[in-house]
This record gives structure tokens, sequence and C-alpha cells, in this order.
């Protein structure tokens, strides 16, 4: 695994981020809207994320693996760069801070059900009124009409959205993707409607309500296999490492492993044979075009293997490599951080001493570079200072972080 990078010393006049000077406050709990906010906080917004006090968010819960302090891994992947503030919203006080919160920030992010959070002034037409200009993201499971009361859990989404239909094996079992990945999907959703919504309040001064659920995003997610559906309204299915339309898209057996091969066209398929020393293959009529290859593909596939069978993946990637044919050996986790390093992309980063390193931001920016991520914050850690600023003049800056 590659070593994280040191954090880089602060200049005398840090870099301008694309989102200074935008204050988010942070309701959500567990990985979409957590995520979304982490999004803004690498582009530089200031967020301050809220959670119950003894307990937090639930996510802090989820292990193993925990770090050396205890901390989940889990949470830390979701909620860098922010601070910490408790609040018992059951609490009139604390009710009222959060309120105050609201009014002065710029964004609010929060995943509860709909219309709960009414009774403590902090749904859209509260926060609207005390706040026409605020940014008021609301993420839910299924939506805010006949599904509002349904709970969002990213694992029921795959399943009832149609994902894990056409993941796994012909005649297997459903399965789902190794990774929270509507979550994911829902959380950049997320991002990006906050984005568009600040563009038009600078354009405008007003705000508006985000909403996002994770259904919509999954469904919004299925590109191809969706409007393959709409065109024909057969329903696809499971089909391992292979690609619907196109072939040859999938994993092919060498010696010792599988390569992953995605040939798109033509072209990359002649030099695929030519490589291979079967030229022959990309005249067959069966393989000379792709919708040859897809509609012979177990020819095809047999036809390829053979020829694999002389090398690893490992020695394919690179003859394959060489002539253009988007290939790759199927890597592990590990081996997936250190080709990252390789390729200078530095792919994790230090938050401080016994903090777990975090995977860096996807994002390039040559203008307004995204912040060096600090410490998810431990439960409360900014809370003193917080409540202190909450509770004095609304024009008093933020604290420094300490």
């Amino acid at each position: 695994m590659p070593q994280p990078q040191p954090q880089s010393r602060p200049s005398a006049t840090p870099p301008a981020r694309a989102l200074d000077g935008v204050l988010v406050a942070d309701f959500s709990r567990v990985l979409a809207g957590p995520l979304a906010a982490a999004t803004l906080a690498d582009l530089g917004a200031e967020v301050i994320k809220v959670e119950r006090p003894g307990t937090g968010d639930d996510t802090r819960a989820w292990g193993p693996p925990f770090a050396a302090d205890g901390t989940a891994a889990y949470f830390d992947a979701a909620n860098r760069s922010k601070r910490g503030l408790a609040l018992d919203l059951g609490d009139p006080d604390d009710a009222a801070a959060a309120r105050e919160l609201a009014r002065r920030a710029d964004v609010l992010i929060e995943n509860f059900r709909p219309g709960s959070l009414a009774r403590f002034g902090l749904d859209h037409a509260s926060t609207r009124a005390a706040h026409p200009g605020l940014v008021h993201c609301t993420l839910t499971g299924f939506g805010s009409g006949a599904g509002a009361r349904l709970p969002g859990y990213d694992f029921v989404v795959q399943a009832v959205g149609g994902l894990m239909s056409i993941t796994g094996e012909p005649g297997g079992t459903p399965l789902k993707a190794g990774v929270a990945l509507v979550d994911v999907l829902t959380a950049k959703d997320a991002a990006t409607g906050i984005l568009a919504a600040l563009r038009h309040r600078d354009r405008t001064g007003e705000g508006q309500l985000v909403e996002v659920n994770l259904l919509s995003s999954l469904l919004g997610s299925l590109v191809n296999q969706a409007s393959g559906h709409l065109a024909t309204g057969h329903a696809p299915g499971p089909m391992g490492n292979r690609h619907p339309s196109i072939a040859p898209y999938e994993t092919l057996a060498c010696r010792g492993g599988l390569l992953a091969v995605a040939v798109g066209n033509d072209r990359q398929f002649r030099a695929l044979a030519q490589a291979l020393g079967v030229p022959e293959l990309a005249d067959d009529a069966r393989f000379a075009r792709n919708q040859d290859r897809v509609r012979h593909r177990t020819d095809l596939v047999e036809a390829l293997e053979e020829r694999l069978a002389a090398d690893t993946p490992q020695g394919w990637t690179e003859r394959l490599g060489a002539v253009s044919v988007p290939c790759g050996p199927v890597n592990t986790l590990s081996e997936a951080l250190e080709l990252a390093a390789r390729l200078g992309l530095d792919p994790v980063t230090s938050v401080g001493e016994g903090r777990i390193p975090q995977v860096t931001s996807p994002l390039r920016l040559s203008g307004t570079p995204v912040t060096q991520p600090a410490a998810p914050p431990r439960l409360d850690e900014h809370g003193p200072a917080l409540r202190t600023w909450l509770s004095g003049p609304s024009d008093r800056p933020l604290p420094p972080r300490v």
C-alpha cells in the first residue's frame, strides 16, 4: 500500500478555494449526506457536522475496523475536514442553537425522514422563512411522496432498485456491489445539485430546496441497461463480467489469473487479434464487427482464451497495452492503490499522527485546488467554541479551528 503524502505546510497566503466563505450545516448521518458534505469541504467550504450527544453518527459504531483511538474507519471515510458539534434537538437550547446555525449557513444538508424536522423549525419551510438564501438539501430513500416513510438503506435500494438483478453470474444469486454504491452516487448527485443551487443564489440571492433520493439516483445510474429495457421492454439479467452490447468486454482466463479486456471498437479488436498472433480473427465473419462478436461471444471467448493461456495477466497487460488495447489484471484494493501511486495520482493523504489516512479527493482544479483534508472530528470536538460562537453576534467570524 502506498504511504500517505505528508500534509503540506500552510503558506502565508493559502490559495483560494472554490467554496471559500461557504458555511455548510451538516445534519446528515451514515454515508450519502456526509459524503456530499465532505465533498463540499474538499472544495473549501467550512462544514459543521451536527450529531446526537453521546452516540453521534451511527457509523461511529460501524466496525471493525477501528483505529487505535477507537475511531471507526467507516465514519472517517465520509467526514474529513469537518468541525464536530453535538446537539440534542429535543433540548430547547440545543434546538435554538441548531436553528441559529441554519440561519447563518449557506447550505443545510439533512437526511431525516420527511416532515420530522418541522417540530424543531429545521424543515425547509421554516429555514426558508428565516433565511431565504439558504440552500436546503434533503436526502431520502424513496422521495417525499408515497415513499416518504420508507427507510433508505443502500443495500435495500440495490435490491428493490434493480441493481442486484443485473449483478452476478447468470443463474446465480443476485449480488450487491462491493461498496455502498447507491449512497456514493446519491452523494455525488446531492453535491451537484447543491453547487447548481449556489450558482443560482449567486445570480438571484435566492436559495432553494434540493431533493435527492437513493432510488432515483440508482435508476439514473443504470444508463444503458435502463435505456435498453425502455427500448425493448425486456428486463436485463445478470451477465457476470460480460457486457450486454460489447465484446470482448469482460474478464478472460490467462495463465494464473484473469485479464479484464475492454475492446470498444473494431480497430481495437483487430489490434488484439494481431497481438495474440491470430490476425485472421478480425476478418472472420463471426467476429469482424462488434454486433457479430456479441452474437458469437461463446466462440470468441474460446478462441481468445486459447491464446491468452500462453501468458499471465501482467504479461498480457504490457503486451496489449503497447498496442492500445484497454486491459488490466483484476487487482486487490492494495494493488489498486499501488497502481495509482505509480501513476503519480497520490491516492492516499495523511490527516495527522495516529489518524486513519484518507483517500485523496478525485477532484483536480487548476485555479482553486481542493483543500488539504483535516482529520474527521471526534464527537463534539469543536462544540464549546461553536456554541459560544452561535450565542454571540451573527457577524462574528467562525472561531479558528484548533
